[in-house]
Formats: structure tokens, sequence, C-alpha cells
């Protein structure tokens, strides 16, 4: 079944439950995110966007639990994933994936790019040909077979990412969380990017939680958008209602800052997605 929005009247793969988190020290406290409640169906494609220090990528570790909460929960297909075991934990990880920001910070130089995409294989104890896999995957996000035998640095920033995401289909998760994952690539190769995860997601019938601070690319790939502000989420909803007729000033400012052609909003450009060049 293809990814075409979420799925109406089913439930929730990912919640998180007024869910605060605080940094700093008990006297000075910094909050990254404050009484933030949301919800993530199947095939949902949902934009989280907002400024640097918004709370985006408090966010994105909550979702996955690589930190806890102060207060509230993040429930995982229904469960609270407060005190869960490792076994537990193993679960939601095998089915929730991330793709960072940097591909060159995320991928271990020290390791060949096929032992890399097959780590989440092992770590996971999933069973079968890992290198079988390998293979398929590289194909699936448009290197060639030989990449596996190749380390990080031998590729451009455009082509780390596209191991990181590699990576990151490795377990065959039902969500994958994309934070930030073109904000670095230059302008050309971001849409190529951007076309490569739009293609991956309708191929796969995934669900995408889409972390950005382009207001813009989000509306080029997500059919449902979370403002933050300041921690907060002070506006939600279909992504075409909130640029018609953004309700918070924040939205409102976001949009506005969209570059425009002749009062049009100006979209990414394509490019094909099978392309390794880049």
């Amino acid at each position: 079944m293809t990814a075409a929005g979420a799925i109406q009247g089913s439930d929730p793969i990912l919640q998180m439950l007024a869910v605060t988190r605080r940094y700093g020290t008990r006297s000075n406290p910094v909050v990254a995110l404050s009484q933030v409640s949301m919800e993530v169906r199947p095939q949902d494609r949902l934009g989280v966007v907002g400024e640097s220090g918004s709370g985006k990528s408090t966010l994105a570790r909550l979702l996955l639990i690589l930190e806890d909460p102060d207060e509230g929960e993040v429930r995982f297909q229904g469960r609270s994933m407060s005190g869960k075991s490792r076994s537990e934990l193993a679960e939601l990880r095998r089915a929730v994936q991330i793709v960072f920001q940097d591909p060159f910070s995320s991928l271990d130089p020290r390791l060949r790019v096929g032992d890399s995409i097959a780590e989440p294989l092992r770590s996971l104890g999933i069973q079968g040909d890992h290198r079988s896999r390998v293979q398929e995957l590289l194909d699936a996000v448009g290197l060639p077979a030989g990449s596996a035998r190749m380390y990080p640095h031998q590729f451009s920033g455009g082509q780390r990412q596209r191991v990181a995401i590699a990576r990151a289909l490795a377990s065959q998760p039902r969500v994958l969380v994309a934070d930030e994952a073109v904000s670095a690539l230059d302008v050309s190769v971001r849409a190529q990017v951007l076309n490569l995860l739009a293609r991956l997601v309708e191929r796969f019938g995934l669900t995408l939680v889409f972390i950005s601070h382009d207001m813009a690319v989000v509306r080029h790939i997500c059919t449902r958008v979370v403002v933050l502000y300041r921690g907060q989420v002070v506006e939600q909803g279909q992504v075409e209602q909130v640029f018609r007729d953004p309700q918070h000033p924040y939205t409102q400012a976001l949009i506005s800052s969209v570059p425009t052609l002749g009062g049009r909003i100006v979209a990414p450009p394509t490019f094909d997605w099978e392309s390794p060049s880049s």
C-alpha cells in the first residue's frame, strides 16, 4: 500500500503526551520542550518545523527513546516506553529509524560502507543474508554495488547521506525520522535526496517524520505539519490548510519568509532521483 497520507482511523504508531524535557541544572534549567502532545499515524508524512533552538532535535531523540522525558510520556503502538526492558526498546528501534543531519559524523569513518549499513542488522539480531540485504539497499538509494567496499570519506556529501538512508532502512522500519536530513547539502543535491526520500516512502509504505526549519521543503514532502516555537507546539494540521490560513503569528512569520515567485511559493527543484553522482 502506498503512503498517500496517514491512514484515517488507524491507531498511532508514536505518541507524545504532555512531554516536557529540561536540560541544565535544577537551579538553572533550560526547557527544550514544554507540554508537547502529538501523534504519528501509519503512513503519515509529518513535518516538524521550527527555527534552530525550537526543540526539534530534542523531539526526535525522545521519539526514538534516546532520551527520556522529564514529564509526560512517549508511547509506541499504544504502550508507554518509560522503564521498558532492552528487548522492548529493541522492538521500537527496529521499527523506528533515524537519518541525522550530518552524514559524515553519523557514519563511522573506520568502517566500510557495507559494514555500516549491515550494523543495525547485527545489533538488532536480524537474521538473513546481510550481504544480499546491503546490496538491495545500495540499489534502492541509487549507489553502485561496489560502494559496499568503500569508506565514507570516498563519497560526496549527497552520497554519504544516501548511505545513511540505506542504513536506516536496513531493519525494514515502519517509521523513518529525518532530522534536518538535507539541510547540510548543496541546493541541487538537496533536491535529489528529497526526491529519493519521497520515492522510498512511497515504495516501502513508510511513515515519515520530517524535521526541518524549511517550510517550503516541508510543504514539498509532507502532508501534515507540527510547528514548534520555543519548545511548544503552536500550530498543527494539514500542510495545505496551515499554508493557506496560518493561525499563529510565528507560523505566519515562517511562511512569509518562504521565497515566492509571482506570489507563489518556490518549491525545491526536482531531479532524477536515480542519479548516483551526488
